[in-house]
Formats: C-alpha cells, structure tokens, sequence
C-alpha cells in the first residue's frame, strides 16, 4: 500500500532531470533577455533608421525559416541532450565574440546581423531539441504543467530580469551584457550535459530530405495542428511587424532612456510570468478550447490598445497583458504537439509548425519598419491587430469542431 502510495506522489511529482532543464532553460533565457535588450539599443547607437533596426529583428529570426526543417530532422535521428549543449556553446563562442567587437568598437551593421544569424542558428537546434525532449523526462499527464514551469522561467529570465540587468550593463559599458551573456550559455550547456540519455534510436535513417518531408506531410494531413501552425504564422508575423520598432516608440515617443526601456520590458513581463504560473490552472478550469480562444482574441483587441496608448504606464499595462494572452498560448500548443505527435515525430514535426509558425517573422519585422517610416512608430499595433482578429475568426470553426470537450481529436484530414 505505502509502495503504491510512494508511486503515485512520484507520478505527480516532476522529475530531477526535468529540473536540470528548467534550470538550464532559465539561465540561457536569462541570457537571451539580456541579449535581447542590448541588441536593438546597440544598433541604435549604429544607426536611427528604422528599417535598418527592424531588420535586425529580422535577422533574428531568419534561422526559423532557413533552418528549422532540417534542424528537426537532426533532433529525431541524434542525442537531443547532446545537441543542445553543444549548440549553446557554439552561441557562447558566437556571443562571446559580439562582446569583444562592441568593446573595441568594430562593429557596424553588417556584421552585427551576421553574428546574430549566427546565434540564432544554434537557438533553431536548442529550441526545437528541447521541446522534442520533454516528453522523455515527462509524463503525459503532468506535460501542461511542466510546459507551464518552462513558460514561466523563459518569460522570467528572457522578458523579466534579463531585459533590466541587460539595459542597465549596456548603459555601463557597450560590451558587458554580451558577455555576461556568453557565460549563461556556458552554465546551462554544462547543466544541460547532466541530463540522462535515453536508448539510441535505430540506426536506420531515411535521407534528410525524406525526414524532412515526413514531418511537413504529418502536419499537413492533422486539421488541428495545421490550422494552428497558420495561426501562429499570422500571429508571430503581426507580433513583429507591430514589436520590431518598440524600441523606438519607447525612446522617441514615450521618451524613455535605455534603462526606462528595459524596466518598460521587465513589466511587460509580469503578464508572461503570470501566464506560465496559472496558465495551467487557467486551461484546467475553462478547458482547452476556451483558453485557446480566449488567448487568441486578447492578442488581436490589445494590440489595437497598444497603438492608442496615452503614456508609458498604459502601454507597460497592455504588454503585460499580451504577455499573458502569448503565454497562455504557448503552455497549450506545446502541450498540444507533445501529446498528438508520435515521438519518432516530434522533432520533425514541431520544426516544420515552427518553420511555418515562425517562419514569417522577419518578414513581419521588415514590414514593421516600413510601417513605421512610413505611417508612424503607433501605426503598426493596430494594423496588427487587425490583422489577427481576421485570422481567428476565419479558424474559429476549425478550432470549435476539432477542439470538443474532452480533448482535441488526434485525427487527420
């Protein structure tokens, strides 16, 4: 009876190895924040033009379009462990070198965007091996809730702290927060080393490109995930169209300095770091299909809000909100993918929704600086937002029908 008992509270319970990656997902976001911050406040000091600083933005997203489908490809056939440390000590080598040539003041444009390629390439294969791997270190039941953790330590080092100390470095010195950056990619590969290997999948791989066409064809054939995957693509294009410039809108609209700037994405934060605490009580308490329409919705109506905003206060407020509508969002999806795919699948699969999710990004960041030079730094939300409102409403019936109470049907069309 006790033994029974002992296994049950076990099955509740996450596992050490699951900690291990939370904590390495929490300094290298950490890291990505403070990067994140110090990279459009470094390219400002290079250049005013809009279109040159939404391009950075652009490039880095650009390895989801470029990369993620053979990156996926990679997860399913080697060690996803194995992967991930060695491709953020790859960032950590890349970052490191940002560092050296912000200090000596050689680096323009050009070259800026290469570096950031560069990082973002590695991040293609460390994101896409760590949602493939959850599910070893996880089970089923308990996946919303340890995508909700992931959520929460993401948003809290990549929008929360890293943003703030990232700012307050740069306004120290140009080079510090690449740096310090560099050393959290060394941390969590070392963590990330730790983790356990499961059993070696078979040695029998088909070619590259017919790994990479099994996952586009399982995707496309699942009316659920396809009809997300879409989703995501116009949601990720018109968050970048709309965000790509905010640093502009904060520093010349509003006013703010670098340090307003980061503690502007540190509130904006809160709303995200709230999502991934009770965003699984959320999606247990209204279900799935209701959090996900809801989340959907309040991204389209707040970024109408976020264009009219009057102050700094009222914007912070409504990027907050967004942040937990995003989320909210994300904690589903995952789980989503992390139950309906086979794992065999899961690396591939999730690369192609990515590269289809994501893949529109530095398009989106393009179009944002263009909207911006050519109408006005608010001009972009609202344009944004409705935008987003279409889309949902053009999947809405797909969403109702695919998404009945008692779980999604892991069926195919």
């Amino acid at each position: 009876m006790k033994l029974d008992r002992a296994r049950t509270e076990r099955g509740r319970r996450l596992s050490g190895a699951y900690w291990r990656l939370w904590w390495a997902t929490g300094v290298s976001t950490a890291g990505d924040g403070v990067f994140a911050a110090a990279v459009p406040l470094l390219a400002v000091t290079i250049t005013r033009d809009p279109r040159l600083v939404s391009a950075m933005s652009a490039v880095t997203y650009l390895p989801w379009l470029l990369l993620s489908l053979p990156a996926g490809a990679l997860v399913d056939r080697c060690d996803r462990a194995a992967l991930m440390w060695r491709s953020q000590a790859v960032q950590a080598v890349v970052v490191g070198a940002v560092a050296v040539l912000a200090a000596v003041g050689h680096l323009g444009i050009p070259l800026l965007a290469f570096l950031i390629f560069a990082s973002g390439a590695c991040a293609v294969v460390s994101n896409n091996a760590a949602q493939a791997i959850l599910p070893d270190l996880v089970a089923g039941p308990l996946l919303h809730k340890a995508n909700g953790h992931q959520q929460a330590v993401v948003t809290a080092g990549r929008q929360f702290a890293g943003p703030v100390v990232g700012s307050l470095l740069f306004t120290a010195a140009v080079a510090w927060p690449f740096g310090v950056d560099a050393a959290t990619f060394v941390v969590s590969a070392a963590l990330l080393a730790s983790l356990p290997r499961p059993a070696r999948r078979g040695s029998g791989h088909p070619p590259l490109r017919a790994a990479v066409a099994d996952g586009l064809r399982w995707l496309a054939g699942h009316r659920l995930l396809r009809t997300l995957a879409l989703l995501l693509g116009v949601n990720t294009f018109c968050g970048q169209l709309a965000n790509a410039t905010l640093v502009l809108l904060a520093t010349r609209t509003m006013g703010l300095d670098a340090r307003g700037y980061g503690l502007l994405l540190a509130g904006a934060a809160v709303g995200g770091l709230l999502g991934g605490l009770v965003g699984p009580r959320v999606i247990a308490w209204t279900g799935e299909r209701a959090a996900l329409v809801t989340a959907l919705a309040a991204n389209a109506v707040v970024f109408v809000g976020i264009g009219l905003s009057p102050d700094v206060i009222v914007l912070g407020v409504l990027l907050a909100c967004n942040g937990f509508a995003v989320t909210l969002w994300n904690v589903l999806s995952a789980g989503l993918r992390q139950r309906l795919v086979p794992s065999a699948l899961l690396g591939r699969v999730s690369s192609a929704y990515k590269t289809v999710g994501w893949g529109l990004m530095p398009l989106g960041a393009l179009a944002g600086g263009l909207v911006a030079h050519s109408f006005g730094l608010r001009a972009a939300y609202p344009v944004a937002g409705v935008l987003r409102g279409v889309a949902l409403l053009i999947a809405l019936p797909v969403l109702v029908r695919a998404m009945r109470p008692g779980g999604p049907r892991n069926e195919h069309s």
